[in-house]
């Protein structure tokens, strides 16, 4: 499977209607986001049990500023609708393998146990107002 684009209008249901997908958030201009590119890419075709999903920061500035991007390229995983990876810089075809093997790898019931722990000190911590 190809990447595909991702804008306001399919973030939210692409992360959640899928178990793994990973974003690119890149623009035309930024050099380290097309040598990552191709990579990106590659991965795509191979894993086609993970969704790959592309963001131009630049017809995107909302997604991308409410994302906390602050560098390009940035590299998002989610699995099962939580952020598992999001770092800046990018990586080579061995570097992205080893990280889409660790996040199929993830105990994804310790991870939903730990976001609800968490969720709860941050509850505690405020009193339980947002």
């Amino acid at each position: 499977m190809a990447s595909i684009e991702i804008t306001e209008t399919n973030l939210n249901e692409t992360i959640s209607e899928n178990d793994i997908v990973f974003l690119d958030f890149w623009a035309e201009w930024c050099g380290p986001c097309r040598a990552f590119g191709p990579v990106f890419e590659r991965a795509s075709e191979t894993h086609d049990d993970i969704v790959f999903g592309k963001v131009n920061t630049e017809e995107q500035q909302q997604l991308a500023a409410a994302a906390g991007i602050r560098s390009i390229p940035t590299l998002m995983a989610f699995r099962e609708n939580v952020l598992v990876y999001s770092q800046p810089g990018a990586l080579g075809d061995a570097q992205f393998t080893q990280l889409i093997d660790a996040v199929k790898g993830l105990d994804m019931e310790k991870v939903h146990a730990d976001v609800a722990a968490q969720k709860a000190a941050q509850e505690k911590a405020g009193g339980g107002q947002e």
